[in-house]
């Protein structure tokens, strides 16, 4: 067995609330359950492996979060050095701590995303670092098995599988799993119209690596991009809490914006890309009202 930490496996879960709106079949696949929870385990398991099958010393990434954690985490699993470089301020509390944990060098950058993955790409060019971002084809790899899993547990293929676009990594993994399946699902991907300034900080990317494959896609009619409002992100969001008891950090909720706006009948599968808790300051702070231990105090504010 190669490097794992019990990465895949995750539930698809009905959202019947969502369905019966939309009027279609919705499933959740959620990848938050994954080990570092993200979706982003499934090609880090096979990127960082290789890595060291290759003599690798030191893996490196640039990071809006989810990489920087599952890079640290397999990198610990394998015995590597890890090299975290994020945007300064742009990358939720909770990931940055699960990437110290790990034991990664995690440093803030002054500059964007693609600053930093400019330096890993210059970094990776010297001999023992090895780049495990999503331009690692490794990477692509690993993450197209969320498309085996899905047909395995939906018995059937789905018309759409809907999911997130910030770097576009994901988009190019489904479309490669189709593939390999031997299937044909529509793919629409949800972007943040504010694309380096979103709230949903997991795409928080100016300029996806992927952007050119990802049009070539678009092209070929396989990928519908649909670009969201910061208020559509967040109403999808806050639903799949609400409605369906799913917690997800912003970002994930992307994908099921964008069917929302060309759901057309038929079964649909929203990828979830990571749990609610690697962003939980998303969720606004409010104090909770202290109440007397009474029945009738509880009745009273609970009305």
């Amino acid at each position: 067995m190669g490097l794992t930490l019990g990465e895949g496996g995750t539930p698809l879960v009905e959202a019947t609330a969502l369905s019966d709106e939309l009027r279609m079949r919705v499933f959740l696949k959620c990848e938050g359950l994954n080990p570092t929870g993200s979706f982003k385990d499934r090609g880090m398991a096979v990127a960082v492996g290789r890595a060291a099958e290759r003599q690798a010393h030191t893996v490196v990434c640039a990071s809006t979060g989810n990489t920087a954690a599952s890079a640290a985490a397999y990198a610990a699993r394998a015995g590597l050095r890890s090299v975290v470089l994020t945007p300064q301020g742009a990358t939720a509390s909770a990931k940055r701590a699960q990437a110290r944990a790990a034991g990664a060098c995690v440093l803030e950058l002054a500059g964007s995303f693609d600053d930093a993955l400019r330096c890993c790409r210059e970094l990776a060019e010297r001999d023992g670092f090895a780049l495990v971002n999503s331009l690692n084809p490794d990477r692509i790899e690993g993450q197209a098995s969320v498309v085996a899993e899905v047909l395995e547990q939906l018995g059937a293929t789905p018309d759409v599988i809907a999911l997130p676009y910030g770097g576009g990594g994901n988009t190019c993994a489904v479309a490669r799993g189709l593939d390999e399946a031997g299937v044909v699902s529509r793919i629409v991907a949800g972007e943040a119209a504010a694309r380096s300034t979103t709230w949903a900080s997991a795409i928080r990317i100016g300029e996806p690596a992927h952007a050119q494959e990802v049009e070539e896609l678009r092209q070929q009619g396989r990928v519908d991009v649909q670009t969201l409002s910061e208020e559509e992100i967040g109403a999808a969001w806050r639903e799949l809490a609400t409605r369906e008891g799913v917690f997800c950090e912003p970002a994930s909720a992307a994908g099921l914006a964008a069917l929302r706006r060309t759901g057309s009948g038929g079964v649909a599968v929203c990828i979830l890309t990571g749990h609610g808790l690697k962003d939980a300051d998303a969720v606004a702070e409010e104090d909770a009202p202290v109440v007397q231990a009474t029945i009738d105090a509880i009745l009273a504010a609970v009305a």
